[in-house]
């Protein structure tokens, strides 16, 4: 079985350390929500697992069916099948959707007729993936084309951040349900960052883990997700 595996993930940010030593496995077919309160190292274990510069690693381990992605260039782990939900997704004027995915290893014969068919499954109007990439879209709709990507990609897992920030109650529930569909298609693992239950409406979580001062201070089934709706991140929160 294919698995994402992060061991003793110590990340740093200019001067200060933000993860601490991040373990956590996922297995294909899984979703894994990470939670926790703002400035916790969540967006920071998205972008370091992608390469993001500026996000310099100091210690741990990051595999992929045995690879391990730290020695790997962005743009190998990508093609190794780790693919970035970007918070805010960019524009990119010049460079269309096709352009791009192609680019990423998408077949150049079916790209287009690919492209249409994601864009309908999560509401999304296929001419507005014709433009430049991401050019005068919403957030909303540029978080759906991020959807959109990983169903003509199909990685092995995607890595979500805040996927949810910026779509309405519609779109969220058929971006949520692309996401759960993909985990059964092709036995896509999930990992999502979000700071919202809501989500959970609909992608239905194999695990949620607390992130705390960089560390995950706590794991535990969907349940832990009304814990936290209940009391909240005080009692899981740590400062060192």
């Amino acid at each position: 079985m294919s698995e994402l595996v992060i061991s003793g993930l110590r990340v740093r940010v200019g001067e200060k350390e933000i993860l601490r030593g991040i373990d956590l496995t996922v297995p294909a077919g899984e979703v894994h929500v990470i939670m926790g309160p703002n400035g916790s190292g969540k967006s920071t274990l998205a972008h370091a697992l992608t390469g993001r510069p500026g996000y310099d690693v100091i210690d741990g381990s990051v595999t992929l069916d045995g690879v391990e992605l730290l020695e790997l260039a962005p743009a190998e782990r990508a093609r190794h099948g780790l693919l970035l939900a970007l918070q805010q997704p960019l524009e990119v004027p010049g460079v269309r959707p096709a352009t791009m995915l192609v680019a990423a290893g998408a077949d150049p014969a079916t790209v287009e007729a690919r492209i249409d068919e994601e864009a309908r499954r999560v509401g999304l109007r296929p001419e507005l993936l014709h433009r430049f990439l991401n050019v005068d879209l919403s957030g909303g709709e540029r978080k759906r084309a991020e959807i959109v990507q990983m169903g003509v990609l199909r990685p092995r897992f995607v890595v979500l951040d805040e996927i949810d920030s910026g779509l309405d109650v519609d779109a969220l529930g058929s971006v949520a349900r692309r996401l759960q569909e993909a985990t059964h298609e092709w036995g896509c693992g999930v990992l999502a960052i979000t700071h919202f239950r809501r989500l959970l409406h609909e992608l239905v979580p194999t695990a949620i883990h607390v992130v705390s001062a960089g560390r995950v201070v706590a794991s535990g089934g969907p349940e832990l997700a009304e814990t936290l709706e209940e009391h909240g991140y005080e009692p899981f929160r740590q400062t060192t």
